[in-house]
């Protein structure tokens, strides 16, 4: 299994803000050397809080992301950003102010300055959208903010960067050298995924057991992939909250295309994916479509139904047989209420136990006793008068688990004895919506080492040349 990375808790945090579309998201890309953050021309794209992490100096520095401040801008969702932004300043060691040079000092910028100026954070000055030698002079207004010299850089030529990243690693502590040693289990990552306005977001906060991602009845809210860490019985979670994935036909516009694209890349790097569905609506094909991305993608998935706590007309039974029948990894259907917090606890114990079988080993002994039982209960099928036979089983990989069973011969396998043999280890092994593969490898057929291959060549050329000659030697 690959090892992820964890999310470094000990790393110091860099409250990225300013006014928007001054480059902020690019930015923090270029310091990270990633295209983690959503970047667009459009003002207001970047509204939850995101950390990217990345070391400079033997320092590492945790960069969070947050959406323009106009404090002007009274409306219901910008007033959310602003709180955001807030709350990542109360949450940093510093604070890096991005200004745009190009467009030059604004009343947002002497706004947003005033209160870095009543915080207790040391404030670094970005001026970005220096692109030449040429824009230098452009800078020199900005030290009427009063936080000494800014920073002269571009997001999307990377010039001054290494500046801007010689002034931030100054400020923080060195690198514990042994953090990256730890014998602690990896984290487990836990994607929310699901259409847009079932509650992904709510859900997430209650989770956390704070606001901290933006909640709104708007659909869309969410534009980005959030990684969260948190704790739940001593394992660290990382929590990976999602826009909303609608039909391939009715996404609009670009940012929606990206955003769906991150929700995607979300899935394929977590462990388990909690597909949230609307449970007055039940389960939709949407959310089974997003069920089966998921599954795809190599992660455990369950399907969860919101809003139990004011759903009226819903028969979960039938809910479950449906999903069995459309969906061949047959993942659990749970249910949950965000607004109560009805069952949170049950689903965050099965999303662990699910991350902990995808990862788990089972002994070959216990397979091989699984094998006779399944033979003993079906007899394996046979063709022109020979019958399968099943003669040893084992797990070769996990996360996700991989099987390997020895057969006399691999064309007398049909799909319909493979697929019940898959049902049946779901079954005994509580393996519902955990991705599996079974190999079945003929008993004679080994990977050949070079000898063998140079042996096996020889022997073909003979057979070839031969050919011509003998009737029996085609035989």
């Amino acid at each position: 299994m690959t090892r992820r990375r964890s999310v470094n808790l000990d790393a110091m945090k860099i409250a990225v803000v300013g006014y928007p579309n001054v480059g902020k998201s690019s930015l923090v890309n270029r310091l990270t050397q990633s295209r983690e953050a959503v970047v667009h021309e459009r003002a207001g794209v970047t509204r939850d809080r995101k950390e990217l992490t990345t070391e400079w100096n033997g320092r590492v520095l945790t960069l969070i992301d947050t959406g323009g401040v106009d404090l002007e801008d009274r409306d219901e969702l910008a007033v959310l950003v602003q709180e955001q932004a807030k709350a990542a300043l109360a949450d940093a060691d510093v604070a890096l102010l991005v200004v745009d040079a190009r467009g030059g000092l604004r009343p947002g910028d002497l706004e947003i300055a005033d209160i870095l100026r009543r915080g207790t954070l040391p404030v670094v000055v970005a001026a970005n959208k220096i692109d030449s030698v040429r824009d230098l002079a452009l800078t020199a207004e900005f030290q009427s903010l009063g936080f000494g010299d800014p920073i002269a850089v571009s997001a999307a030529q990377g010039l001054g960067t290494g500046d801007l990243l010689d002034e931030l690693a100054a400020l923080a502590p060195e690198a514990d050298a042994a953090a990256g040693d730890s014998d602690a289990p990896d984290p487990v990552r836990l994607a929310v995924i699901g259409r847009p306005n079932v509650g992904k977001s709510s859900l997430v906060n209650r989770f956390l057991g704070a606001d901290r991602v933006i909640v709104s009845p708007r659909a869309g809210t969410t534009r980005d992939a959030v990684d969260l860490p948190f704790n739940y019985r001593d394992r660290e979670f990382i929590l990976i909250d999602t826009a909303g994935l609608r039909r391939q036909a009715k996404v609009g516009d670009s940012i929606e295309y990206y955003t769906a694209l991150r929700s995607q890349r979300a899935a394929e790097r977590a462990d388990v994916a909690l597909v949230v569905c609307d449970a007055n609506e039940g389960i939709t094909t949407q959310d089974l479509r997003i069920g089966e991305l998921a599954m795809k993608s190599g992660c455990a998935t369950a399907l969860v139904l919101n809003k139990w706590d004011i759903a009226t007309d819903v028969d979960l039974e039938h809910e479950r047989a449906r999903v069995h029948q459309k969906l061949r990894l047959r993942p659990r259907v749970l249910t949950v209420s965000a607004l109560t917090g009805r069952h949170l606890e049950r689903l965050l114990a099965e999303s662990l136990a699910l991350a902990d079988r995808s990862r788990g080993r089972i002994p070959t002994p216990q397979l091989n006793n699984f094998l006779s039982e399944v033979v003993a209960a079906r007899q394996p099928p046979a063709k022109q008068g020979h019958r399968l036979k099943l003669i040893f089983m084992t797990q070769t990989e996990e996360g996700p688990p991989r099987f390997s069973i020895q057969v006399n011969s691999r064309s007398r396998v049909t799909r319909d004895y493979a697929y019940f043999l898959e049902n049946r280890l779901r079954e005994r092994y509580r393996l519902e919506g955990i991705p599996l593969v079974i190999d079945f490898v003929e008993r004679n057929q080994r990977r050949p080492g070079p000898a063998r291959e140079e042996r096996s060549r020889r022997a073909a050329a003979r057979v070839d040349a031969s050919a011509g000659d003998s009737d029996a030697a085609v035989a």
